[in-house]
């Protein structure tokens, strides 16, 4: 299993490696000069020039990637012989629009996401697994019929729909929540909260119709095996067959979608939600810096989502080891 991880992990490695390569050679199909987005509007060839050369794009597009790669293990100096700034390992480079480096801003808005992914991811998985076994057991029934329907509805239903509408009655109409902000937890815990209860609904909404009929299809499949008939046989009682041994066989590929997911959103990939309810993280950031056509920001917030899905897998292989015995024998 050690040497299993270990694999993984270099091989993790290799895929950030070309993710960054991708990323970066993409940028330069681009129709947009970043050193005259840099420059603006009133800008004269000679200042040009010299932003051009202060920003290393006067150089090829391979010694450019080089610098960068470089950058992340040793830090990276910018600017010329006048002024130089020096940006510490690990450089993912220097903003072309807001001159401060890329890793700064991308921990300043980690927070954000952070807090939206594991209160949102919380909730939908607790719930989505419990409706979904609740589902399974009852089969037919009506619990069964209303929990496949509602799952139906909000996987039908959008982000930018759900948002606006919860925004639209608790906000608006009713005012019983704040507009939707993000105040450090440190700070204000019960702002903190309050801020962050639509986007977390929102996310809930969605999610929560995918795990449900996720866990319900997974549980219906585990029941009708053999080792759970003989478990009945036995005279265990349902409780313990259901969570015992049906649970912890069908829970394997809720793992792994949940792997994804997390490691999504706590990368900025609730782009929509954070556009939705006006809330400033990494998801806002790439779409702007897209926008911009800013490099390094494109990069970083590139390598930073890569990162954490990649990491997601590594742990979901780790997990499989715990609650899959064949894992750990194979």
């Amino acid at each position: 299993m050690l040497r299993y991880l270990i694999r993984r992990l270099l091989a993790a490695v290799v895929i950030l490696l070309v993710i960054s390569v991708i990323t970066f050679f993409i940028f330069f199909a681009l129709p947009s000069n970043p050193s005259l987005l840099a420059c603006g509007k009133t800008c004269s060839p000679s200042r040009l020039l010299e932003i051009k050369h202060s920003l290393g794009l006067d150089q090829s597009i391979y010694t450019q990637y080089w610098e960068f790669f470089k950058g992340l293990f040793v830090g990276r100096d910018y600017g010329d012989a006048s002024l130089i700034v020096h940006c510490h390992a690990p450089c993912l480079g220097i903003s072309f629009q807001t001159d401060t480096p890329v890793l700064d801003t991308l921990l300043q808005d980690f927070p954000v996401d952070l807090s939206l992914a594991l209160g949102a991811a919380v909730v939908f998985l607790i719930l989505g697994v419990g409706l979904g076994v609740l589902a399974a057991v009852r089969k037919g029934k009506a619990a069964d019929k209303i929990a496949v329907g509602a799952a139906l509805v909000g996987v039908s239903l959008q982000i930018y729909f759900v948002g606006l509408l919860l925004m639209y009655v608790f906000v608006d109409k009713f005012a019983i929540l704040p507009t939707p902000n993000y105040t450090p937890i440190t700070q204000d815990p019960v702002a903190w909260f309050e801020g962050l209860i639509l986007p977390w609904g929102t996310l809930v909404i969605l999610f929560l119709a995918l795990y449900t009929r996720l866990s319900r299809s997974s549980m219906l499949e585990v029941m009708g095996e053999d080792y759970i008939r003989t478990a009945r046989a036995k005279g265990l009682s349902s409780r313990t067959v259901i969570l015992k041994h049906g649970l912890r066989a069908a829970i394997t590929p809720i793992v792994t979608i949940f792997g994804m997911d997390l490691g999504s959103l706590i990368g900025g990939s609730a782009v929509i939600t954070e556009s939705v309810f006006g809330i400033n993280g990494i998801g806002k950031l790439a779409v702007d810096s897209v926008t911009n056509s800013d490099l390094p920001v494109i990069l970083g917030t590139t390598l930073f989502a890569a990162t954490f899905i990649v990491l997601a897998n590594v742990v979901v292989d780790m997990v499989y080891g715990i609650i899959d015995p064949r894992v750990r024998l194979a």
